[in-house]
């Protein structure tokens, strides 16, 4: 079983729509891939909203192949965020929200609206993900990250690019995920070398494939993990990487 978690597809169209997705995970030898919208494609809260349900709509036709996050910006206003998270939750179904401060310019533990907002995604009983990177280095940190995952600690969450291919910012997110338990790595636009140290560290039951696909060929990702790491660890590490503990996290 092969799962990708880090997946984009919007009304959008093009190389977002739902059909040419299904293609590529076709082409990969992809099993389940984990979708939420893409940033790209709206500019007001009413596109999030369409955006979440483009998502919805393709977890209910496709119920065995796409596993649905939601996403929500606070920077449209705190309220409308919340009760984009709750409609994901709640009336559409899906696993988790996504909250990207780099995309959407707002610090993640920002106390006005970053973390009353990740504290209610996790008061929904869903699942969490950050974009961690140094497109935003500072909103989006590791270390803003902890200071959450340590207030919600049942609450697993998803470090989605673990700092893609900033050294000190992999170390960061591999050092944070040891000391939360709850953060989970999504080695996506990042070096096989990077998720080589977080298995080494945190062990192959806290990371996960992600290809960020459309932004880059899903298909290669997929050769990128097994080539680069099946010499490096077990067959059964790496089956866990690439799609067993995705299985577990979203098993319903």
């Amino acid at each position: 079983m092969i799962v990708d978690c880090d997946t984009h597809i919007s009304p959008g169209g093009g190389e977002f729509a739902l059909e040419r997705h299904l293609e590529d995970m076709e082409k990969a030898g992809v099993d389940r891939s984990l979708c939420w919208l893409s940033p790209h494609h709206y500019t007001d809260a009413d596109g999030v909203e369409q955006g979440n349900r483009y998502v919805y709509d393709a977890m209910k036709r496709h119920p065995d192949r796409i596993v649905g996050f939601g996403w929500a910006d606070p920077t449209f206003g705190l309220d409308r965020a919340r009760d984009a998270a709750t409609r994901c939750a709640e009336r559409f179904g899906l696993y988790g929200v996504k909250m990207n401060g780099a995309q959407n310019n707002f610090t993640i533990d920002d106390p006005e609206i970053g973390l009353p907002l990740a504290r209610h995604i996790a008061g929904l009983g869903v699942l969490l993900a950050f974009h961690i990177g140094p497109d935003a280095y500072e909103r989006t940190h590791p270390l803003r990250a902890a200071r959450i995952a340590r207030e919600i600690p049942e609450t697993p969450i998803l470090m989605v690019h673990m700092g893609m291919r900033d050294a000190d910012m992999n170390a960061a997110v591999i050092q944070a995920a040891a000391e939360c338990p709850n953060m989970l790595l999504v080695g996506s636009a990042t070096s096989y070398q990077a998720v080589l140290q977080a298995v080494r560290r945190l062990g192959a039951g806290r990371v996960l494939f992600g290809s960020d696909r459309p932004f880059t060929k899903m298909k290669v990702m997929r050769a990128v993990y097994e080539t680069g790491l099946e010499d490096e660890i077990s067959p059964e590490e790496l089956a866990l990487i690439m799609g067993g503990n995705a299985q577990k996290l979203f098993a319903r």
